[in-house]
């Protein structure tokens, strides 16, 4: 397979494996970010309202699962990003694995499925070539990258909460993207909740947003995917989104959400400042750059995907 699409054998892992050792947390509240990608307003943002759960009583964990890398191809943004992410519960992206251990033909390390424009991996692999360049420049940082793990098994309320980049096959794997819940991967998704025990599975990696809610084995199952952190995710709607998973409601109206076994499981909106985010966006990518041709339409418009078609089954 051509480089961005292959999925490198050090990417995968058995789902037996990942919850076998849950960590309980003390917080009452998880924040999952997934895909951030370098996007330092986001992550202001996201500081601000965890402080302001903070305020009211709650305790909260940042949990970054993966790709807080990606657009910032500066040595400045990068050192920026890669410090302050690293003071919290971190595990690996296919674009963090590849900043700090890169694998011979892997490319982006994304393993695009096939109704992926080949014009979108190239663009990818470009933009993978010049971070690895940046972040040659900071040893340092490259290995504590290396040190990270793939996964996190986390115990939250007495259940299990899966928290990853791809799925419980492969750091890159798709199973858990809004394009498989489309065409249907129901037995798939029982094998996978079977053999990890988990009771929430937080993914991120493949850009839409998912939420969904199910029974598996007469215990209730929820998968949760919020789709990129520092970008927006639906139509006319430039915010991106996170996952939290709490003890406790919101204190603001998410984008989607249900309960599940006591706990509180939303995608909730994040409302960086854009004015500022586009205008670093463009120093660091003018237009004709391959970041720039994937990916600031839709980070100045969001996507096509309105809230109503981001949970799983779908309302009648």
């Amino acid at each position: 397979m051509s480089e961005g699409r292959s999925c490198p054998l050090a990417y995968r892992y058995r789902p037996s494996d990942l919850c076998l050792d849950p960590r309980p947390v003390s917080e009452d509240v998880l924040y999952v970010v997934g895909g951030l990608y370098g996007n330092p307003y986001a992550l202001d943002e996201i500081e601000r309202m965890a402080r302001a759960e903070e305020q009211q009583g709650r305790r909260v964990r940042l949990v970054f699962n993966g790709d807080f890398n990606w657009f910032n191809a500066s040595d400045s943004l990068f050192r920026e990003i890669n410090s302050r992410v690293l003071e919290h519960t971190v595990s690996l992206g296919n674009v963090d694995y590849e900043l700090a251990t890169p694998n011979d033909g892997a490319g982006c390390g994304c393993a695009y499925p096939d109704f992926v424009d080949e014009r979108v991996v190239a663009r990818s692999n470009a933009m993978m070539e010049r971070l690895q360049a940046v972040a040659g420049n900071h040893p340092d940082l490259q290995q504590r990258l290396r040190l990270l793990p793939r996964y996190r098994c986390l115990l939250l309320g007495g259940l299990k909460v899966l928290v990853l980049h791809g799925d419980p096959g492969s750091l890159a794997g798709w199973g858990l993207a809004h394009e498989s819940f489309v065409a249907g991967n129901g037995h798939e998704l029982t094998e996978w909740f079977r053999r990890t025990g988990a009771d929430v599975i937080a993914s991120t990696h493949t850009c839409l947003p998912v939420l969904w809610s199910g029974t598996v084995d007469g215990r209730s199952r929820t998968v949760v995917n919020n789709g990129s952190a520092g970008m927006g995710n639906l139509a006319q709607d430039p915010r991106g989104l996170i996952t939290r998973i709490a003890l406790t409601a919101p204190l603001h109206e998410p984008v989607a959400g249900f309960d599940s076994k006591g706990l509180s499981v939303s995608l909730l909106p994040v409302a960086y400042d854009l004015a500022a985010w586009l205008s670093r966006f463009d120093q660091l990518w003018p237009a004709g750059s391959a970041a720039a041709d994937s990916y600031r339409d839709r980070i100045s418009g969001g996507t096509s995907l309105t809230p109503g078609r981001v949970v799983f089954p779908p309302s009648v």
